[in-house]
Order: C-alpha cells, then sequence, then structure tokens
C-alpha cells in the first residue's frame, strides 16, 4: 500500500446565504442552493467531491482489492435458501456465481423439477441500479406480481407475470410503492401508491385485464403524518389495509373473498394509541398499546369487532416484556416478544391457553419468525443468530417442543470458535444501563491495545440486534474488536426504551452512545486512541452529534446516508417523510421541539473552533429518506469552518438511500469503507500528506 505522491486539493462549495425561518428564528444557512438537484453547479461540485473521494483514497486501491477477496472468501456464491412450503410447492431463492442478483424458484412439495420463476439479473440488464420490492404469489400459485425499481428512488413498476408460460401480462402498473395483496380468486391486486412527498397515503384495487386508469382507490388518508400499507392476513381469508403514524394506527379489512365490498374498520383510531391485527378463525387477534399499556396487551375479539367493549383480554400487559408481534396460526399463536434486552418466542396453545418459550442455546443472540407460510401447520420455522453464529433456519415441532435445523448460513473459511461473544453494560449520565454486544477474535487480547469499531444507530424503536456479520470479519481477523451500542432511542429494551431517546429526550441517544464507547475503554477492550465510530441514517445523526459532542473521542467517524440537517428538513412540509416525522424528531412549529433540536442537529452544530476527528460520509442522489443535499451540506459546511479537518464525501449518483445494489457493488463498497478504517486507524490517511 503506497501514499499518494501528493494530496488532492479538496472542492470547495460556493456560500451563497439564504434565510431560513421557523418558530420566529432566522438562521443563515450558506449551502441551502445545493438542493437545487438539477443545476449544473450542484451536479459538478458532487463529481468534484467524489473525485477527491477517489484521488485522495488512491493509496488504498490494493488495499481495497484485498479486502473485496476476503469478503468475497467469505460467502458461498452458490447458495440457496430454505424452501418455504405453500400449498404444492416449495419456493426460495438461489445466488450464482458472479451473478448480482438472486433469481426467484419453486420445485413440487413431493420432489420434481425445479421452475424458474423470476430472474433478477435478466431484468437488471442495461441498470446501473435495481431492486425488487416486491415479490407476491397468488393464491392459485398461477401468477406472481413483481415490482422493480431502477433508480434508488424506491418508486416502483409492478408486472404480473403467468407461471405457466413464463410471459409477464399486459397489466403494467407505475408509481408504486411497497406491499401487495391477493384477492382469493386472484382476479384482484391491492397496492399502495406515494404522493408528491413519497408517504404512501393510497391502497388501490387492480381488477386484471383492466388498464391502471380504470383501478379503483380504496382508501386515502389525507393527514400527512400517517403511512398506509396493504397485506393479507396469516390465514389468507381477509385483507388488511392499514394507516399508522409514529404513535397512532387503525386498520380496516375486508374478506378476501368479497374484497369489492365497502372496507370495515377494526377501531376507530385514537391519538397515542397503536393496534396491530392478525386473523385465527372466528376471531382477530389484537396487540395494542392502549390503556397506558407501554408494552402492548393482547385482545381477542370477534370478525365483526364493533366497539372495544367486545374484545377479551388474553394477554394483560407486563412491564418488563414488550410484545412485538403475535403470529396466528390455526391451533396456537406465536409470540414475538423482548426482554431484558434480548428477543424470545413464546407459543401459546389455542386448546389449553398454555404457553411456552422455544429453547436457544447463547447469551447473547437474535432470534426471529422464519418463512412459515401456511396457516393450518403443526410445525413453525424460526431464525437465529448470534455475533459469531451465522444464520441458522430451524423448525420448531409445537407438540413436540423440539427444533430441528434445516439449513445452517455456509461461511467459507470461518472457524466459529475462534471467536467470543459477550454482553457487557456501560453506565449513561443518568445512571441507566446501556447494553452492547461485543465480539473479537480468541486472540485479541483484551489489554486496553485493540482498536475498536463501535456502530449504533438508536432511532424509531428499531432495534441493531447482534446478528453475524460476514463484513465484520476483516477487522476481527486484524485484532479490531467490534461492538453494538444500543442505546435509548432503539427497542432493544422495550418501548419506555424508545421514548426515552426520542422528541425531548432524543440527547439520550447520544450520550448513551458516548458512555458505551468509554466503558469499553475502562474495560480494556479498546484501545483509547483507536475508536471508529460509525452509523447510517438515523444512525448518522448519531454519528454527527458525537462528533460535536465528543470529538477528541472518536479517531475516526463513517456517517452513511446521514440525517444531520435535523432542523431545516423537519421545518420543510415538502420534503419526503418530513410529516411523518413530526412524531419522533418534533415540529419547529413548536418553541420546545425547535430548540431541542437546535440544540443537537449536527449540522447546526459545527464549530470552527472544535478540532474534528476523520469523517467518511456517504450519500445517494436518489435517496427519498434522507436527502443527498444533507451529507452534501455537512461537508461543504465542514471544509468551510474547519479545512484541516480530513473529510471525503462519496456520493453515490445512481443510486438511493441503500447504496449499490449488486451483491459484487456492495462488496466493492464495503471494501472502500473497511479500507478507509484500516489506514485511519494506522494514521494513514490523506490529512497526513498536507
Amino acid at each position: 500500500m503506497s501514499s499518494p505522491e501528493q494530496s488532492p486539493e479538496p472542492p470547495r462549495a460556493e456560500r451563497r446565504p439564504t434565510t431560513l425561518s421557523a418558530h420566529g428564528h432566522d438562521r443563515i444557512d450558506d449551502w441551502y442552493w445545493l438542493r437545487e438537484r438539477d443545476n449544473p453547479s450542484v451536479r459538478a461540485y458532487l463529481a468534484d467531491e467524489n473525485e477527491f473521494t477517489a484521488k485522495s483514497m488512491a493509496h488504498t486501491i490494493e488495499l481495497q482489492t484485498t479486502l473485496f477477496e476476503e469478503l468475497k472468501s467469505h460467502v458461498q456464491e452458490d447458495d440457496a435458501s430454505p424452501p418455504v412450503s405453500w400449498g404444492p410447492w416449495q419456493y426460495s431463492t438461489r445466488t450464482i456465481v458472479d451473478q448480482q442478483y438472486a433469481l426467484h424458484e419453486r420445485a413440487p412439495r413431493g420432489g420434481g423439477t425445479t421452475q424458474l420463476l423470476l430472474d433478477e439479473n435478466e431484468l437488471a440488464q442495461g441498470h446501473d441500479y435495481f431492486a425488487v420490492g416486491d415479490f407476491a404469489v397468488d393464491p392459485s400459485h398461477r401468477l406472481i406480481a413483481y415490482s422493480v425499481d431502477t433508480s434508488g428512488a424506491e418508486l416502483y413498476l409492478l408486472r404480473i407475470r403467468n407461471l405457466d408460460t413464463g410471459l409477464d401480462l399486459t397489466d403494467t402498473l407505475e408509481g408504486l410503492y411497497y406491499s401487495l395483496a391477493w384477492s382469493s380468486d386472484s382476479k384482484f391486486l391491492f397496492y399502495t401508491k406515494p404522493d408528491a412527498a413519497m408517504r404512501p397515503f393510497q391502497v388501490w384495487r387492480h381488477e386484471l385485464g383492466a388498464t391502471q386508469h380504470d383501478d379503483v382507490c380504496v382508501f386515502e388518508e389525507p393527514d400527512e403524518r400517517f403511512d398506509v400499507w396493504v397485506r393479507s392476513s396469516r390465514s389468507d381469508a381477509y385483507i388488511f389495509i392499514g394507516t399508522d403514524s409514529r404513535v397512532t394506527s387503525e386498520v380496516h379489512f375486508v374478506a378476501a373473498a368479497a374484497c369489492t365490498a365497502p372496507l370495515k374498520c377494526i377501531a376507530s383510531r385514537e391519538e397515542g394509541v397503536e393496534y396491530h391485527v392478525d386473523h385465527q378463525g372466528d376471531r382477530f387477534v389484537i396487540w395494542t398499546n392502549g390503556n397506558n399499556c407501554t408494552n402492548f396487551e393482547v385482545y381477542v375479539a370477534p370478525t365483526d369487532p364493533g366497539p372495544k367493549s367486545r374484545w377479551s383480554l388474553l394477554v394483560a400487559h407486563d412491564p418488563d416484556v414488550r410484545v412485538a408481534h403475535v403470529s396466528a396460526f390455526a391451533a396456537f399463536l406465536l409470540f414475538y416478544e423482548r426482554t431484558n434486552g434480548l428477543e424470545r418466542l413464546r407459543v401459546r396453545d389455542n386448546r389449553t391457553g398454555e404457553f411456552h418459550t422455544i429453547a436457544l442455546p447463547d447469551p447473547v443472540y437474535t432470534v426471529w419468525p422464519g418463512g412459515t407460510r401456511e396457516f393450518d401447520v403443526a410445525t413453525i420455522r424460526y431464525e437465529y443468530s448470534s455475533l459469531i453464529q451465522p444464520r441458522a433456519t430451524f423448525d420448531y415441532e409445537v407438540a413436540s417442543q423440539t427444533s430441528s435445523l434445516v439449513k445452517q448460513q455456509p461461511v467459507p473459511l470461518y472457524q466459529q470458535d475462534q471467536y467470543i461473544t459477550s454482553r457487557a453494560w456501560a453506565t449513561a449520565p443518568d445512571g441507566v444501563q446501556v447494553p452492547i454486544s461485543v465480539v473479537h477474535h480468541r486472540s485479541t487480547p483484551l489489554d486496553g491495545t485493540a482498536p475498536l469499531h463501535l456502530y449504533g444507530y438508536g432511532s424509531y424503536e428499531s432495534s441493531v440486534d447482534p446478528t453475524f456479520d460476514r463484513d465484520v470479519l476483516p477487522l476481527l481477523d486484524r485484532g479490531w474488536v467490534y461492538a453494538i451500542a444500543h442505546p435509548r432511542g432503539g427497542g432493544e429494551m422495550g418501548r419506555g426504551w424508545y421514548e426515552d431517546g426520542k422528541l425531548l429526550s432524543k440527547m439520550n441517544t447520544f450520550t448513551d452512545f458516548i458512555a458505551c464507547a468509554e466503558h469499553l475503554i475502562s474495560a480494556n477492550h479498546a484501545d483509547a486512541n483507536r475508536i471508529i465510530a460509525r452509523g447510517a441514517s438515523a444512525g448518522g445523526l448519531l454519528m454527527g452529534a458525537i462528533a460535536n459532542l465528543r470529538p477528541d473521542l472518536w479517531q475516526g467517524i463513517v456517517a452513511e446516508v446521514p440525517f444531520v440537517d435535523v432542523l431545516t428538513t423537519m421545518s420543510d412540509a415538502s420534503i419526503p417523510l418530513t410529516v411523518g416525522e413530526w412524531d419522533e424528531w418534533g415540529n419547529p412549529d413548536n418553541e420546545s421541539d425547535y430548540a431541542a433540536m437546535l440544540e443537537y442537529s449536527p449540522y447546526d452544530n459545527l464549530r470552527d473552533s472544535q478540532r474534528y476527528p476523520r469523517l467518511l460520509i456517504t450519500g445517494g442522489l436518489n435517496d427519498p429518506r434522507v436527502q443527498y443535499w444533507e451529507p452534501a451540506k455537512y461537508v461543504a459546511k465542514m471544509r468551510a469552518i474547519s479545512p484541516d479537518t480530513d473529510i471525503l464525501l462519496k456520493m453515490e449518483m445512481g443510486a438511493g438511500h441503500g447504496g449499490p445494489s449488486g451483491r459484487y457493488d456492495r462488496w466493492h463498497d464495503e471494501a472502500f469503507t473497511l479500507a478507509w478504517i484500516l489506514t485511519t486507524s494506522e494514521g494513514s490517511h490523506v490529512a497526513d500528506q498536507q
């Protein structure tokens, strides 16, 4: 690995002051103009930043190649998912060597010739970006509805394929969002459409053979805080249409066999009350946080539910157990729960009303319901993983309470017994104990000399659970410790954990993460001078906040598609997803919300008197979730106020929130990031050449 002969000169965006107003406050934004997507000056600036990044990282090309080969060496490139049984078929996906995307297949349940349903590689030809959104087989098993995105903007084109002929029907539906549902007779298909702000706000019914112009809008949500969705019940007897804000939900339904009938409502929305529904026999199963049941309790109701007085309590609220999901099967219910920072699966027998918990072997792990497609079954599938245990698929026989391994994810050149995982707890400034998941190679000494890669998210009640990640192996094999912080704002410790890390309490997320780093230092899991932090999207906000709060603590920070311009974005209702986010971050028209966001918004808190760690920032030009200008503005402002800061911007010009779409492209992208992490830790980077 060689150093560049001469350090490139970083690009400088022109300052063009713009006055922004919110709640009677004015702010000057010198780089607001970078929002002008089609402005040639904006495109030129982004191209210059990409060129600067490429030149700055040119000395790592050999290392990137090595890392790419390492990442690839841990993947069995010819592989198939465990088959999922449904009706007369078993469905699966498969990957093959040198192909970027998956093949969708099925085989007769009793054995026979495998049938290719969809080849994503064929569909992706001619496109720099390609992603399948929904893939839905109809009840007759003769059709599939599939949607594709070729820009990364998450706006999908849907087609329907006849599986007898292998040809697509003439039906073509444009401008779709996620989620589909078939009618029982396979004559109708329900789908969602987004508005101009990319909020899914309508559910439409399409009759096969008709044009999209003739489709019927069956539900529209006018409140901009709410998103809509559509899905089938597990029993396939009902089609559910839901509308959710961050704190409130409402579900409508119609029989899948009479899907042109008017919709009925399970329960009218109540502000601050969420509920979710599945169907089982002559009843609906409903889990809700009503009645101040923060962690949710479970009810059953008639399929013509009427008032809530007709609901019967099935499982009472437990302040220590968060009911995350309930799956209804013909003879039992499967509960997916969280307690003490871990997940568990519990089964309730319909006949006896008794519960039992599926036994799991490791102290730190992740478990989740698997691909059980059928309703009337004696066996259910679940997935299991830990930081050292590659994903394993099990079938669980409910009557005997025994698990059998269906498939163990193959990881070539990996020896599980060479790695150690553990759970640690950090003490936050207010005394709260914050969980940390840790993994390292058995040969790595925990004496305070190991470099640390610390990952975090901490928003939307989303949990970053300790699952096996092949991408971490190149670091672990080089003597790194890898840890996942689980700060408040996530869902790892129940609903209260989430609520203590949002809105006016958002600062807890950032101080929790800092406390995790400090604990790992004090416990000799990390060299205090060699810590690289990483987060994406709302986790990128976390990265921006900790860079401002404790710049001295990090040797480097990777912020991927980071939500760093919080106050400006939350003040602009025209930006995709903004209004629906007010329940998460706050509404700037509220004085206290404005003040809270202003206190931590990374872009607004950059200071020229502060020395920052090295920074790698990424973005996607077509990203509808975190607009490209957030990372672009952040980098432009940093270059202006702190010209000595070593900061790189890597902007994907043909992708969205998730970055490159093909698996080989993703490995190259990860190799680039790992090369930056390793050279930053070694102190070999462009800043040292200046």
